[in-house]
């Protein structure tokens, strides 16, 4: 069959390079892609808002399926579009997907179908939204409702920054994201990323994971996309999985179906595992990056009939294999980000690299020029491993990260050190 994946980074390449493994597969596309993807499908120039142009291209090439990588798409009805003219999509149509494009709307489901989540209130003005944040004090989350690439979370320590965060979402900073704003109570306890493949009726489990959302080492500065990620997430136990899946994961399923918009794709639960046992932060509607990398490293099922199940609605019976392995991914991103970055520095030791023992390297923000490989954004690389041990899967991704020649770029130094105290 003919695939066509939608994006362009490492997420997308990790998705690239396990779908490409499929013998199912006749010829592989990617739209736009990068540096990396270009190495396992044909990428093509295609601006995937476009959904009419993604309409024809599938029509022109004859795809038969399609696997979108990014919430925009999405939340803006690609699936729907897709399908209306025949065409089978991997993901949920544009009312299933306010689970991530609107967070008041998911905080009111769980609130209307007992998922445990933090409290909240919404607000669609300034004043009464800083009203109710003295009157709750810090620390306290601020979210933008809408979709604000990464910028729309701010975890507030402090009043004044629960007021600066406020001011600058009904500023228009975040544009239509910032519209209305969601105030939470803060949640403790050890954040962590469960998936679920779901076919609208059906949920399986789809591993686990946990990332590091700060720019530097130790938790500091600014949040970001992701500077690593590694799986499983110990903190996630067999019992904390089953309660995911029971009390969050089914319970959402079923609220989604009744409302007649049923979920499809893959529920992505950002999680905080608290006292009392798990409890739901956010929902994302599509695979995680950099979760996606160290997923697609330890499944050893063919990824694509388990896509096709979900969209089929086959979950029922279906299962996926997973190695025993852990596996870590370490973000290479250009100096500057999550601020203002410079493009087009040249990387190097790329194969040098990519020959460590259980290595792979996923690109995020490259371009190729002349049979070099350039940066072309604020993540560019994702160095990932696997290993018998998190701790051997963190030496093997250093030891490759040490191979790469990229003086204009950096990364943490400390991805999986929570993982790697509790195995010691």
């Amino acid at each position: 069959m003919n695939i066509l994946i939608l994006g362009s980074g490492g997420r997308e390449h990790a998705l690239a390079w396990k779908i490409a493994a499929s013998p199912l597969v006749t010829k592989l596309f990617c739209a736009p892609g990068n540096a990396g993807i270009a190495r396992e499908a044909q990428c093509v120039a295609l601006d995937i808002a476009d959904h009419t142009a993604v309409i024809d291209f599938c029509r022109t090439q004859k795809i038969d399926f399609v696997v979108v990588g990014p919430e925009g798409p999405l939340c803006a009805g690609i699936v729907d579009d897709l399908e209306a003219a025949g065409i089978k999509a991997f993901g949920p149509n544009r009312i299933a997907a306010q689970l991530e494009g609107s967070k008041g709307f998911t905080k009111d489901l769980c609130r209307a179908n007992s998922i445990p989540t933090a409290a909240y209130q919404r607000f669609t003005a300034e004043a009464p939204a800083l009203a109710y944040l003295r009157a709750q004090g810090a620390p306290i989350v601020v979210k933008a409702d809408g979709l604000a690439a990464g910028k729309g979370v701010v975890v507030a320590m402090t009043v004044e920054e629960g007021e600066a965060a406020i001011e600058m979402m009904f500023s228009g900073d975040l544009g239509a994201a910032g519209a209305e704003v969601v105030i939470e109570e803060f949640l403790e306890g050890e954040e962590a990323s469960s998936f679920a493949l779901c076919d609208g009726e059906h949920a399986l489990a789809f591993g686990s994971a946990q990332d590091h959302k700060r720019v530097f080492d130790d938790d500091k500065g600014p949040n970001t996309g992701g500077m690593g990620a590694y799986s499983p997430a110990p903190v996630v136990t067999p019992e904390i999985d089953r309660r995911v899946m029971e009390e969050i994961v089914r319970p959402t399923l079923a609220a989604m179906r009744a409302m007649g918009a049923p979920f499809k794709g893959v529920l992505f639960a950002g999680l905080m595992i608290t006292r009392d046992g798990p409890k739901l932060i956010e929902y994302n509607v599509r695979f995680g990056d950099p979760e996606t990398q160290v997923l697609m490293l330890r499944l050893t099922s063919d990824l694509v009939p388990a896509l096709l199940a979900s969209r089929d609605g086959e979950l029922g019976n279906f299962d996926v294999r997973w190695a025993r392995d852990a596996a870590l991914t370490v973000v290479m991103a250009a100096k500057g980000y999550p601020g203002a970055y410079a493009k087009g520095s040249m990387i190097d030791g790329l194969d040098a690299a990519a020959s460590v023992e259980g290595v792979e390297i996923f690109h995020a923000g490259t371009r190729e020029e002349g049979g070099r490989i350039l940066a072309n954004g604020g993540r560019v690389l994702n160095v990932t491993a696997s290993g018998p041990s998190v701790g051997a899967a963190q030496a093997r991704a250093y030891a490759a990260v040490e191979r790469v020649r990229w003086p204009d770029g950096f990364c943490r130094r400390d991805i999986g050190r929570r993982a790697v105290e509790r195995e010691r």
